[in-house]
């Protein structure tokens, strides 16, 4: 193994043992709960091995808490999406007889999280007309009575939102040409 490999080991070890009992507390703190917190600070930890070699950090504190604040952000929307999912599909059955298999259930589930990642970043009028169109199935000028703006408009948050996925499954170098 490489000596930076070693040292980025070292390092990633020493950010455990000195910032892992503070980082549970200060979860706890915010969660209420000893076991989410545990989840979390895990959760943490495994995002630092994942990620990038680590440098030396002047403030490892502020870099784990940043990490648990994006790990809380996920789950609070993926707990959103499952719940708005079990609304639909709630009424789904409610209109129809046949169910989809728990299978399905999990792989729309993991759909609509990762097309709520995509959206990340885009203003909510665009992601809003984007959803509005591409999952309502509403025309643009439906669109844009609810929105309140113009038809041209939704066009140009509906061609936003595609340049923004577009660029989110195909990295920003390759919108060039569109």
């Amino acid at each position: 193994m490489p000596s930076s490999n070693i040292a980025a080991c070292d390092y990633t070890e020493a950010l455990y043992q000195n910032h892992h009992g503070w980082l549970r507390t200060w979860l706890l703190r915010r969660l209420g709960c000893y076991e989410h917190a545990a989840d979390i600070a895990h959760d943490t930890y495994v995002r630092v091995l994942s990620g990038p070699q680590a440098e030396i950090l002047h403030k490892p504190r502020a870099f784990l808490t940043t990490i648990a604040i994006r790990l809380l952000i996920d789950e609070s929307r993926r707990e959103r999406i499952e719940r708005a999912w079990r609304e639909a599909h709630a009424a789904f059955i409610a209109d129809h007889a046949v169910a989809p298999s728990s299978e399905e259930l999990v792989e729309i589930i993991d759909c609509l999280e990762h097309i709520a990642r995509m959206l990340d970043g885009l203003d909510e009028r665009s992601k809003k007309a984007f959803l509005m169109f591409r999952l309502d199935g509403l025309s643009q000028a439906d669109i844009a009575k609810e929105l309140g703006v113009s038809v041209s408009m939704v066009k140009k948050y509906v061609a936003k939102s595609l340049l923004h996925c577009h660029r989110a499954l195909h990295g920003k170098k390759s919108g060039k040409g569109i």
